[in-house]
């Protein structure tokens, strides 16, 4: 079931980027750079850009393929982060029922599955931010709206948890296996 999944969020991964790229509607981007402003302010937006009244979603009506490619930034590593992360989840299932849950394989791949989850957020999470950045200021040129990151980081601390319940299975299974040597 979860390796149907990471298949799926892959195709989706792939279907995305292809629809996306060959679509010649309007790019969107959601700001809170200028959360207080309004339009009426004359802010300094780009030839062809539509803002919201309270400027805060800006749409490029004919965008460049580097705006596009921006747009695409913030949906993609996250479906990208998703699929490899069901991926490795599956093989950590997979090995807990061929194996058994408490062998090396398997604290293994928790372990595994731990670091990529606890480094993977964060990544996923800038490259969302630097796309979402660098596409506002492809549509408003202004200084001091730098890049966030955005996503769930408390996934951090789910995947150090991974990590460290890989270590103390790692430490069960020497035990046992010592403990089997000792009988």
């Amino acid at each position: 079931m979860t390796f149907a999944l990471a298949v799926l969020c892959g195709l989706a991964f792939i279907g995305t980027a292809v629809t996306h790229m060959l679509d010649d509607g309007a790019v969107c981007v959601q700001t809170d750079f200028w959360h207080n402003a309004s339009l009426a302010d004359n802010l300094p937006v780009g030839k062809g850009v539509k803002g919201s009244s309270s400027a805060t979603r800006l749409c490029q009506d004919n965008p460049s393929v580097g705006q596009r490619a921006a747009d695409l930034g913030g949906e993609l590593p996250w479906l990208l982060f998703g699929s490899l992360a069901l991926l490795l989840f599956s093989q950590l299932l997979k090995a807990v029922l061929s194996q058994g849950p408490f062998t090396d394989a398997v604290s293994r791949r928790l372990s595994v599955l731990g670091w990529f989850v606890a480094v993977g957020t964060p990544l996923a999470g800038l490259v969302v931010g630097w796309s979402r950045s660098w596409l506002v200021g492809s549509m408003a040129p202004v200084v001091g709206s730098g890049p966030t990151v955005s996503g769930p980081l408390v996934l951090v601390l789910a995947g150090l948890a991974a990590v460290i319940m890989g270590k103390i299975m790692r430490e069960g299974v020497r035990m046992r296996e010592d403990l089997e040597g000792t009988i």
